[in-house]
């Protein structure tokens, strides 16, 4: 089929999903456009699957370094930077691929460590997914240093919003109900640090919100610091010879 004759419909999903040129789009210094050397054909799915790979394996070592922070529950939240690079994945490749680098990574978490920390899983998938889909789609709207930046602050705060019921409604009715810790036994592990925590909810708003957001704006500097050295190898562009 020739490459005019392509539906719209599959163009917008493509520079939706995947941050993809759609056919007949102008290709010069723009960093989103791929082409072998000697055919001049696209080569985007290639570099999409092995930067999403490598992104996932980076995130996966990242989320096994664990560091506990002393002023909130460790046994509840542990701070890692493996959401940075599906953050920088969803920069250079779309949305959608920043979720999938989010998936990847926990289902290599879960593989390598145990199958009792699923739970952990699950929340660190639903939050990750919030946060570099938001920031991805942002970005894809207008491809700048500032869209990336608002999507990421964004992102970053609608994470930290939705950690309330994704924890509330979905994570600590797990902890309940499957993993052995009763209402009370969470909401006394809060109370270690802050004896003052009358409920659960308060704790969310107290501890995970801060915590949530803080973690999105640490990545959201890291990134913005290494994406611009780091997109050239993302990218993966061969230049025309000739």
């Amino acid at each position: 089929m020739p490459r005019e004759l392509y539906a719209p419909g599959f163009c917008f999903a493509k520079t939706v999903f995947f941050a993809a040129p759609c056919p007949g789009r102008k290709e010069g210094k723009n960093m989103d456009s791929y082409s072998n050397n000697k055919t001049g054909k696209t080569i985007f799915p290639v570099v999409t699957i092995a930067g999403i790979g490598m992104l996932s394996a980076v995130a996966a070592v990242l989320q096994a370094l664990q560091i506990v922070v002393p002023i909130v529950p460790p046994q509840i939240l542990k701070f890692d930077f493996s959401d940075l690079p599906a953050l920088i994945g969803a920069f250079a490749y779309g949305p959608f691929a920043g979720v999938l680098i989010e998936l990847l990574k926990n289902l290599i978490h879960l593989i390598t460590t145990s199958v009792n920390g699923y739970v952990g899983v699950l929340s660190n998938f639903l939050l990750g997914a919030t946060f570099t889909g938001v920031a991805g789609l942002i970005y894809i709207t207008k491809k700048s240093k500032m869209s990336a930046l608002t999507g990421s602050l964004a992102g970053s705060a609608i994470m930290a919003i939705l950690s309330f019921p994704f924890n509330y409604f979905i994570i600590f009715p797990l902890y309940y109900n499957f993993m052995g810790y009763p209402e009370a036994a969470v909401l006394g592990i809060y109370q270690a640090i802050l004896p003052s925590i009358k409920s659960v909810p308060q704790a969310l708003v107290i501890f995970n919100m801060p915590f949530t957001l803080v973690k999105g704006l640490v990545c959201t500097v890291i990134t913005m610091l290494i994406y611009k050295p780091l997109s050239p190898l993302l990218k993966w562009k061969f230049k025309k010879q000739g």
